[in-house]
């Protein structure tokens, strides 16, 4: 079972910046695509950004240039960190992963597995 668990999220003012951090197994985190999504009150849940198992990443088009991917493989964790917040930027957080046999990476959004999420509150 993939078990994935988010910490780091918050309130904070316009231009703030957070940290998301997700641990999960060693197996997971070396083995599938991996990534962050978000969704925000009557909205559809959307990909931010995602990392493959080779590196290569990939960023919303409203995330590019603020939101940087990454992962630390001391801790086998994927951290995610976020810059120039916007109140568009409010949403649940979910750190996400799938063995990406039949999803192409850069499609957070339907990842097979999803942390509880952790929230995101940006103030004007």
């Amino acid at each position: 079972q993939v078990q994935l668990v988010e910490s780091g999220g918050g309130s904070v003012q316009a231009g703030g910046s957070l940290r998301l951090s997700c641990s999960t197994s060693r197996y997971t985190y070396y083995n599938y695509c991996m990534g962050w999504c978000r969704q925000a009150p009557g909205k559809e849940r959307e990909a931010v950004a995602a990392i493959d198992s080779a590196g290569s990443t990939s960023y919303a088009d409203s995330v590019k240039g603020r939101f940087t991917i990454s992962k630390d493989n001391a801790k086998n964790t994927l951290d995610l960190q976020i810059n120039s917040l916007k109140p568009e930027d409010t949403a649940m957080y979910y750190c996400a992963a799938d063995p990406c046999y039949y999803t192409h990476y850069s499609h957070v959004e339907r990842y097979a597995y999803r942390g509880r999420g952790t929230q995101v509150t940006v103030s004007s």
